[in-house]
């Protein structure tokens, strides 16, 4: 019983604890999330800028929140801005709907599709005859000519391209959400989304034969990296800049 109590004590304890960091965090995000209208320094007409909460809420935690832009209705045309404006969103109230126009989040293809692409390419080299074809087959139990007649179809190709586009477009859906690019973020949210897909998948990855896992394996790395860091690193720069 006193071992109980001391438990319950210990967790009361260590809850309030954490509590003071959590709401003084959840304060830092509140306070710098949200759209700002500002004037542009380019032009002096009215624009909104977003501010990365998140990142705000992360680093006030050591001292001064470290504040930087993650969005703004110019870009990505003007993403090569100097953000001059920043100043004048720390100092904004967020904006009341009807000030400016905020256009919805947009997922641009290009990237998207030369990652798609080159995952594909990847894939026909990985599988290739002077790669890893002769153990995938004898994972898989399949001959020569089976092999042969199906590379011939049009439906396995366009089925592995289908995948590649979809997870493409996965990554780049996740980093509009959450207003991020980069290669690293792309990588990492492309291992997220990796990660989904093996974990919902399990028990059907799992029967797979074990060299067979192996192969895959190493070539689904091998595809996580290129999508993301193709996606990320082009997330803005494949596009014509506004006049």
């Amino acid at each position: 019983m006193l071992l109980l109590l001391w438990l319950v004590l210990c967790l009361v304890a260590v809850s309030l604890i954490l509590l003071f960091p959590v709401l003084w965090r959840r304060d830092i995000y509140r306070r710098y999330s949200g759209w700002r209208l500002v004037a542009c320094p380019e032009n002096q007409q009215p624009a909104a800028v977003s501010m990365d909460g998140r990142h705000a809420a992360a680093t006030g935690m050591h001292g001064l929140p470290d504040l930087r832009l993650c969005d703004c209705t110019r870009w990505p045309g003007r993403s090569g801005c100097d953000r001059a404006c920043l100043s004048q969103a720390v100092q904004a109230e967020p904006y009341t709907p009807g000030e400016v126009r905020v256009a919805t989040k947009r997922i641009y293809h290009l990237p998207i599709v030369l990652a798609a692409f080159a995952t594909w390419c990847l894939g026909a080299i990985w599988h290739a005859q002077y790669a890893f074809r002769g153990r995938w087959m004898d994972a898989l139990g399949l001959t020569r000519a089976q092999v042969k007649q199906a590379v011939w179809w049009n439906s396995p190709h366009l089925l592995t391209l289908a995948v590649c586009l979809l997870f493409a477009y996965g990554v780049g859906w996740l980093l509009t959400v959450c207003h991020r690019k980069g290669v690293l973020q792309g990588i990492l949210m492309a291992v997220l989304l990796c990660g989904a897909v093996v974990a919902t998948n399990w028990y059907g990855i799992a029967g797979l034969p074990h060299n067979l896992l192996l192969i895959e394996a190493g070539y689904i790395v091998l595809a996580v990296l290129t999508v993301g860091g193709i996606v990320g690193g082009l997330y803005d720069k494949l596009v014509l800049p506004s006049q």
